[in-house]
């Protein structure tokens, strides 16, 4: 139990069945059986004052009187506010289209053969306004807040010019500026070499080691670099040389890795110390051994691979290995079409055979940790961010396995009620 005792509080949710506070105690992620430790308190109650929590513990142990505004939590269930660590969330288009083709028995890699895949979307993004591409995004956001995502990371890798990546990366500054949502700005500029640099790789690698990447960093557009390294897409020299630029220039760096094939690309991430790899598909055991000793964070997808067929990553073995594992939506038009962070709960459940508990440790306090964000966010625990969901389900257990129902019924953002059972907004 972790508790202080308040002189007053603006808020305090009282009598909560169940009250999942995934307390992390300084810790900066969860590994192995930690993964299991959700610090559930039953009959709990969670005090908030000025943005900030005061205190959790039992009911028992607080005094009603003390609180500006009381919450009966009878009956429902508490978590943190979930993180979603992995997301393309600004473009523009949609293609629906190739999904019917590749229920047709068309392959992912054949359409993007035939200039489609993510051709489609850089085209359409290159071409929308920034009014346009912020319209279309602050609506997708809406949709994650009404799943329970209260920090949510947003990378670019749709305009893959120097012009058109800046224009998406000054549309996820403004969202950070417009939306409740904490926002976090990943540069994915090395997403892949467009079509209209594919005789002219070299120009392009250039363009983002002097240009792009020291302009994101001077102007401050962005936390974080990410790579793709796959074939295809950026070869682990190349990588390298990418990620070395960022981290001169003061940037956090994330590798999007091994998803189709054992490139090496988490192992390129453990010599940079990266926050994160993901997708994480294909592993070997030297690869989990350096992620292990770097402290970076494992992403899974499990829409991903749920939304193309293809097998999921051995997220079991991550666990078993040691390693810190978080669970994302990588929302985007192409291989995930979701913003729905409590559907990947239950896909991590039933296809990588997560528990319940590492499932909610892998949407909170590891997400958060993925993001640099886990010494205030992830956790119910005295002085972090009051970012918290109340569920309308006794039980924990009920929201993974209820698939396809959304419990949520408040969602409550540094201290303050931004949606409701209706859906709708307070600015109280």
């Amino acid at each position: 139990m972790t508790h202080d005792s308040p002189y007053s509080m603006d808020l305090l949710i009282n009598h909560i069945t169940n009250l999942v506070t995934v307390r992390a105690l300084g810790s900066r992620f969860k590994r192995g059986k930690e993964m299991t430790d959700i610090g559930l308190i039953r009959d709990g109650a969670v005090g908030i004052d000025n943005e900030r929590i005061v205190f959790v513990g039992t009911s028992s142990d607080v005094d009603e009187s003390r609180a500006k505004y009381v919450i009966n939590g009878k009956g429902k269930t508490v978590t943190p506010g979930f993180v979603d660590s992995h997301t393309h969330l600004v473009f523009a288009g949609t293609r629906e289209h190739e999904f019917s083709l590749r229920n047709a028995g068309a392959s992912y890699a054949e359409i993007h053969r035939s200039g489609g895949g993510i051709n489609n979307t850089v085209r359409a993004t290159r071409s929308a306004s920034k009014e346009e591409l912020l319209r279309l995004s602050l609506h997708r956001l809406d949709t994650c807040l009404s799943f329970g995502t209260t920090t949510v990371e947003i990378k670019s890798g749709y305009g893959l010019t120097f012009e058109h990546e800046v224009k998406m990366l000054e549309v996820i500054q403004e969202l950070r500026e417009r939306h409740v949502l904490d926002v976090v700005s990943t540069c994915l500029g090395a997403h892949t070499i467009p079509f209209d640099y594919k005789d002219r790789r070299q120009d392009y690698i250039a363009m983002l080691l002097d240009q792009l990447i020291p302009y994101v960093a001077e102007h401050r557009l962005a936390e974080f670099v990410d790579v793709f390294c796959e074939e295809g897409a950026f070869s682990i020299d190349e990588g390298r040389s990418i990620l070395q630029r960022a981290v001169d220039k003061g940037l956090g760096v994330k590798v999007h890795a091994d998803q189709l094939t054992s490139l090496g690309g988490s192992r390129l991430a453990a010599e940079f110390g990266a926050v994160s790899a993901d997708h994480l598909d294909h592993l070997s055991d030297e690869d989990i051994v350096a992620m292990k000793r770097s402290g970076t964070v494992a992403v899974v997808l499990p829409g991903v691979s749920l939304f193309l067929g293809l097998p999921m990553a051995d997220a079991r073995r991550l666990i078993e290995q040691g390693l810190p594992v978080a669970v994302a939506t990588d929302a985007n038009p192409g291989s995930c079409m979701s913003e729905n962070i409590q559907l990947m709960m239950t896909v991590a459940g039933t296809m990588m055979h997560l528990t319940v508990e590492e499932i909610f440790t892998a949407v909170t306090l590891n997400a958060a940790a993925a993001l640099r964000r886990s010494e205030i966010l992830g956790s119910i625990e005295v002085g972090k961010q009051a970012d918290l969901l109340i569920f309308d389900v006794p039980s924990y257990e009920m929201i993974p396995y209820h698939m396809g129902v959304n419990h949520l019924s408040c969602v409550i953002k540094r201290g303050r009620k931004v949606l409701d059972t209706m859906q709708e907004k307070f600015n109280d």
